[in-house]
C-alpha cells in the first residue's frame, strides 16, 4: 500500500513554522509498513489543495492531509477534499452537538462560525475530536482515501494513534514490518562513505541511504519483512557488513550526539573535560555544556595570545602548536580536568588541537579551512572525534 502525506497551510510554505506534522505521520506510516513515495505542501487555498488530492488520488491508495479544518473563511480543506472527491458539503449534527458541547465544557458558547466545522464531505467517516473543536473525517472514494486530520499537532496526533492507526490497521490485515536503524559516522566524508558502501546502496531490501552533514554522514538501513524478528535480521546482516567496512568512523547509532558519546566515556572514565577554543567560536562549549556532569566549563576568544592571558600563561608560544599545547595543559592544571582540550585558529594553515591529559599531550593539524560556518561545524567535529578516539586509544596515525 502507497501513501502520501500532504500538509496544509501558508505558514508552511512560507516557513514561519517547521512541518512537524509530516515528520510524525511518516514515522508513523513506516510502523504500519506502508510505502510513502511523496510529500507534498500546499497553502491555504481550496482549488490548489483539491489539484493537490487529485494528484495524490493518482499516485497513492491512502492520502493523510494535515491542516484546514478550523472556523476561518482562510480552513478550506473540507472544501477541498469535497470538491476532488465531487462530493458536496453536509451537516453533521452529532459533530455540531459534540463542539457545542466542547465549549460549554470550559464555559463557553460556541461561534457561530465554529458551525463550518461540522459541514463534511457527504458520505465520510466522521471523527469526533475530543481534545479539540476540529472533527477529522475519512472519505472512501474509488480513486483511493483520503483522511483528514487537524493542524494542531496535539489534535492530530491524538487522532491518529487512536483512530486513524487503527483504522489503517482493520484496513490493511496482515502487512510486512518496516525496521530502520541509522548508522552516525564521523569525520569522514559522503562521498568515502559511498565509495565504501556503494553496493549495498542499490541493493532492493535492506535499502541503504546517505544522509550528509557538515563532518558526519548518517548510513540509514531499512529493512522490510513479515515480521519484526525478520527484518531485525535483514537490518542486523547489513549492518555487520558496513560495521566492518567502516570501522571506527561509526560512532552511534540512532539518534545519539558525538558529544553524548564523548561524555559516556568520560563518565565511564569518572574523567571531566575543559576546552578552550578561537576558530569554533564556543560552539564546542556550547554542545558540550548539555552534559554538566563531565563538562566542567570553557574559554572562548578571537585568539590564542588572548586566550593565552585570560588563562593566565606566562609566556606566550610563538608556534600556534606550541600554544594550543600550553593552552591544553594548562585547563587540565588549572582548571583541576582529566582532559584539556584546545582548539586553535591558524592563518597559516588548518587550525590546531592539543589534548592534554595525565598521559601528555597529544596534538593534531587539522587540513580543513575556512572562516564560513560549514568550517567552524567541521572543526569542531574533528576536534571531538579526535578526543572520541583518544578516549577509546584509536588515534594513532589519525587525522595525520
Amino acid at each position: 500500500m502507497r501513501a502520501e502525506i500532504v500538509t496544509t497551510g501558508t505558514e508552511l510554505l512560507l516557513g514561519q513554522i517547521d512541518d512537524t506534522n509530516a515528520t510524525y505521520l511518516a514515522r508513523q506510516l513506516r510502523n504500519l509498513g506502508i510505502d510513502i513515495y511523496y510529500r507534498s505542501t500546499v497553502g491555504d487555498n481550496e482549488l490548489r489543495i483539491a489539484q493537490i488530492l487529485e494528484l495524490a488520488l493518482d499516485r497513492a491508495d491512502i492520502i493523510i492531509v494535515t491542516g484546514g479544518l478550523g472556523p476561518t473563511v482562510d480552513d478550506v480543506t473540507r472544501e477541498a477534499v469535497a470538491r476532488a472527491t465531487g462530493r458536496h458539503l453536509v451537516l453533521f449534527q452529532d459533530l455540531l452537538e459534540q463542539i457545542e458541547a466542547f465549549f460549554a465544557l470550559f464555559g463557553s458558547k460556541m461561534s457561530e462560525n465554529n458551525r463550518r466545522q461540522a459541514y463534511l464531505p457527504e458520505g465520510c467517516i466522521p471523527i469526533e475530536n475530543p481534545v479539540g473543536t476540529a472533527p477529522a473525517f475519512i472519505v472512501e472514494d474509488k480513486e483511493g482515501t483520503i483522511i483528514t486530520l487537524p493542524g494542531v499537532p496535539r489534535e492530530m496526533r491524538y487522532l491518529m494513534e487512536h483512530t486513524v492507526v487503527p483504522y489503517l490497521q482493520t484496513r490493511l490485515g496482515r502487512q510486512d514490518v518496516i525496521v530502520t536503524r541509522i548508522l552516525r559516522t564521523v569525520a569522514i566524508g559522503e562521498s568515502r562513505v559511498d565509495q565504501a558502501i556503494a553496493d549495498l546502496e542499490i541493493c532492493a531490501n535492506p535499502t541503504v541511504g546517505l544522509s550528509a552533514h557538515p563532518g558526519q554522514t548518517d548510513v540509514r538501513i531499512v529493512a522490510k519483512a513479515p515480521s519484526e524478528a525478520e527484518a531485525e535480521a535483514l537490518v542486523a546482516g547489513f549492518e555487520e557488513t558496513i560495521r566492518q567496512r567502516l570501522g571506527a568512523t561509526i560512532y552511534a547509532t540512532g539518534n545519539a550526539t558525538l558529544e553524548a558519546v564523548i561524555a559516556g566515556l568520560l563518565q565511564e572514565r569518572n574523567a571531566t573535560l575543559a576546552v578552550a577554543e578561537t576558530v569554533t567560536r564556543g560552539q564546542i562549549a556550547q554542545h558540550l555544556s548539555a552534559h554538566p556532569e563531565v563538562f566542567w566549563g570553557g574559554a572562548v576568544a578571537p585568539d590564542g595570545n588572548v586566550l593565552g592571558r585570560m588563562l593566565g600563561l606566562d609566556q606566550m608560544p610563538a608556534k600556534v602548536q606550541d600554544l594550543a599545547v600550553a593552552l591544553a595543559e594548562r585547563l587540565r592544571q588549572g582548571w583541576g580536568v582529566s582532559y584539556g582540550l584546545a582548539v586553535l585558529g591558524d592563518e597559516d594553515g588548518g587550525p590546531w588541537v592539543a589534548v592534554a591529559s595525565d598521559r601528555g599531550t597529544d596534538t593534531r593539524h587539522l587540513r580543513f579551512r575556512g572562516h564560513d560556518l560549514r568550517a567552524h561545524v567541521w572543526t569542531m567535529t574533528m576536534a571531538l572525534e579526535f578526543v572520541r578516539r583518544l578516549l577509546l586509544g584509536l588515534a594513532d596515525g589519525w587525522g595525520e
